[in-house]
């Protein structure tokens, strides 16, 4: 069992069955979270029966990355192996420009999903990942202290392994743990309504919503969760919540050529979003083999930018990054190793 993925709640519980005394607990997390030891001996200011108490019982549990490939803009793609013996990838995104340094992780191997634009959903679903297979996307790699932000944007859908991302987003921002701002960690979904409602209750970090067409029958298509849980449902959902004056949610919208990227749709944006404060990032689709889908051009995906801008929503083209090693939205896959299993 590991130690690492522990939340200081479960840590002082393995620690008072041991016959420790509880702040050992704290100290323990310090080390693993804050200071990133490699071991359970590194643990210096716990006493050495106490650490090989530990070490009789629990692993620390770092599991270094198997690979890693690097890009022409600076964009680093890890490979992992989980606990179970599954695969999942992680992508870690620097911005010089914004002395910002995002991490996108997994959350699941594969996905059960099934968006038809998805190199994820394509290898089909394989575990939800343990909250020790989530923070070691984050503490095993060299950029650990690095990280400014964190998006569940990668592998699989967070809100399907709720309680697992949540204990991840409790490590990750606690005094105890990483202590990265809420503000500074966004959880991407599909739309999983009853999760949806759960998460702005219990969480203050971002929300986006994968949106990626405002009408019902051609979302369902490129989503077949739409038939579950309707764009209707996402917004009534959206807008019975009190966001306040500081929180807003993000919509995240893949263009395809000639199938969500006219005037029609700038029009069916506007009704489903209208009077909502929200952020709408626009994306290249990024084409994924065997697909039926071109990706807009860049001339009309500014336009339809400049559009609804000018229809007073706050509208982003998100840059498409790691695109030589299939790091970029939409293209994270390990099915070359599930095909092997």
């Amino acid at each position: 069992m590991y130690l690492l993925g522990k939340t200081l709640k479960e840590l002082t519980d393995i620690v008072v069955n041991l016959n420790m005394k509880s702040y050992i607990a704290k100290q323990i997390a310090y080390w693993i979270y804050n200071n990133g030891v490699k071991s359970i001996d590194d643990m210096t200011n716990i006493s050495k029966a106490n650490r090989q108490l530990l070490a009789d019982n629990f692993e620390l549990g770092v599991n270094l990355p198997i690979s890693v490939r690097m890009s022409v803009d600076g964009t680093k793609k890890y490979l992992f192996k989980t606990e179970s013996g599954n695969f999942i990838e992680t992508a870690f995104i620097p911005d010089n420009n914004n002395d910002r340094n995002t991490l996108c992780v997994s959350c699941e191997a594969g996905c059960k999903m099934g968006c038809t634009f998805c190199c994820t959903a394509k290898q089909g679903f394989q575990e939800k990942l343990s909250v020790h297979d989530i923070i070691n996307q984050i503490n095993a790699i060299p950029e650990r202290n690095a990280i400014t932000n964190v998006v569940f944007m990668g592998m699989g859908e967070p809100f399907d392994n709720y309680e697992n991302v949540m204990k991840a987003i409790e490590i990750l921002t606690a005094e105890y743990g990483f202590k990265i701002g809420k503000k500074k960690i966004t959880v991407s979904t599909v739309g999983v309504v009853p999760r949806i409602k759960q998460f702005l209750q219990e969480c203050d970090c971002n929300l986006a919503i994968s949106l990626h067409s405002p009408f019902e029958e051609e979302r369902s298509m490129l989503m077949p969760i739409n038939n579950v849980y309707p764009i209707a449902d996402i917004m009534a959902e959206l807008r019975s919540f009190d966001w306040g004056k500081q929180r807003f949610p993000s919509f995240e919208y893949i263009m395809f050529k000639g199938l969500n990227d006219s005037d029609k749709h700038i029009k069916g944006l506007c009704k489903v979003l209208n009077g909502m404060r929200c952020l709408i990032n626009l994306i290249s689709y990024h084409p994924v083999p065997g697909d039926p889908f071109s990706a807009t051009d860049m001339d009309t995906i500014i336009d339809f930018r400049n559009k609804l801008s000018n229809k007073g929503f706050s509208t982003t083209i998100r840059a498409s990054r790691g695109l030589d090693i299939e790091a970029a939205c939409g293209l994270l896959s390990t099915k070359q190793y599930v095909d092997k299993m």
